[in-house]
Order: structure tokens, then C-alpha cells, then sequence
């Protein structure tokens, strides 16, 4: 049998750096002024199904045939202020630089729009970068976003230190799986999970720090000879 996992490297002190980065941001107050937003996409195949479902009986499971229709793509873009127990879901064709600025700029002006500045978490995809702003706006506007958000990466092999990725899971696991053809279909389900988990104010509990990471994974800590 066979586990995903995401294995960190040994002795690598850009991932240490990155993720004691991040651990420390988690340990940071609520600052209503200056939010802490973790960010994370996925992509999303799009299925049909190609024969009429059997409807269910008391006492029976549902039953689908497996086979299934292409659809296309789409791709989902999570937000999360995990101390304001808040999370929004923006699902679009692309995934490209320009779909990544937009989201920003939707999040800086209208879900954020009286925060100083936001701190922004995000894997290190190269679309996750203040250069994606220069490619969706005129300079004099990239620069003004640009103004309000403060990136913070988090190392390669290090996406479980996303809090956004743990809210795409359970995203996942109550809405997406299932076969869903339309993209309107996918808004639609999308947001409507999203009302309700805001309204039933779910948060997460982040409870490992820089200490735990300095005894748990002092494998990736490099070997100071002194």
C-alpha cells in the first residue's frame, strides 16, 4: 500500500527559512487593519455522466456508472481570514497571471477595502507574485495594489503549512466530489458552500509553531558546525 505525503528536504535552509517565515505570521494577533488572507487554487476536471442514473431505494447506496464525459477545465481560487473565520471561493476558466491579479485586486477593493494592507500566504506557483499585477494593469494601478500586499511564500514541499489548503480539502470532500459538468453549476455549488460555512463561522485550529518545527523536523534544519 501506498500514501501520499509530502516529504520535506534534509539540511535545506530556504525551506527553514520559509516555513519559520510563515509559523511566525500564524503567531502574529488579529489586526483588523493589517488581515492575514492565506490563498490556494486547484484545478477542477469537469464531468458529466453518459448514462441516465438509477434512482435510489431505501436502503441502497446511489449507484453511477463509471464511465463519464470530459467536460473541460476549470479552476477554483480559495481565500481564508482564518482569525475572522472567513473564506470566499472565486471559480474561473484559467489559472493563468492575469485570473491570479484580478482575484487580488477583488480582494483588495472590495473584500478588504478599508485594510492598510493585507499579508497575504501563497505557495510559490510563479503566477503568486506582484509581477502578475503588471501583467492585468496599467503600471500606476499594479503599483497601488501592490502597496497593500505583502507576500509571504511557503517553501517548496512545505504546501501543508497553507491554511488555505486545508479549507480547499474540506471544500472538496463536501461539495466537489461528485461529477459536475457546467462551470455554472460549479459556481453555484462553490458558493453556496461558502455561505454556509461563513454563516456556521468554522475556523482552524493552527496549533504547530517555530518550537514543534525545531524538534519534529529538525531533520530539515541544516547541521551548524561550531
Amino acid at each position: 500500500m501506498k500514501r501520499n505525503w509530502c516529504i520535506p528536504p534534509k539540511a535545506d535552509a530556504a525551506f527553514v527559512a520559509a516555513m519559520e517565515d510563515v509559523l511566525d505570521i500564524y503567531c502574529m494577533p488579529y489586526n483588523k487593519s493589517v488581515p492575514v488572507i492565506n490563498m490556494d487554487e486547484q484545478p477542477y476536471q469537469r464531468l458529466d455522466h453518459t448514462r441516465e442514473l438509477l434512482p435510489m431505494k431505501p436502503g441502497e447506496i446511489e449507484r453511477v456508472d463509471y464511465e463519464y464525459e470530459r467536460c473541460g477545465t476549470a479552476s477554483i481560487f480559495l481565500f481564508t481570514e482564518t482569525l475572522g473565520n472567513w473564506r470566499k471561493v472565486s471559480v474561473r476558466e484559467r489559472r493563468t497571471a492575469v485570473d491570479w491579479a484580478e482575484e487580488i485586486k477583488m480582494l483588495l477593493e472590495i473584500d478588504y477595502p478599508d485594510a492598510e494592507k493585507i499579508i497575504l500566504i501563497c505557495d510559490n506557483l510563479n503566477t503568486h507574485s506582484i509581477n502578475s499585477l503588471y501583467k492585468a494593469f496599467p503600471p500606476a494601478k499594479a503599483r497601488e495594489l501592490a502597496k497593500k500586499l505583502e507576500i509571504h511564500h511557503t517553501p517548496k514541499h512545505g504546501s501543508w503549512l497553507n491554511i488555505a489548503e486545508c479549507e480547499l480539502s474540506v471544500l472538496t470532500r463536501q461539495c466537489l466530489k461528485r461529477r459536475i459538468p457546467k462551470i455554472e453549476n460549479l459556481r453555484d455549488l462553490a458558493q453556496k458552500w461558502e455561505k454556509r460555512r461563513n454563516s456556521e463561522q468554522k475556523g482552524i485550529c493552527w496549533q504547530f509553531k517555530t518550537e514543534d518545527a525545531r524538534i519534529k523536523l529538525r531533520n530539515v534544519y541544516p547541521h551548524i558546525q561550531m
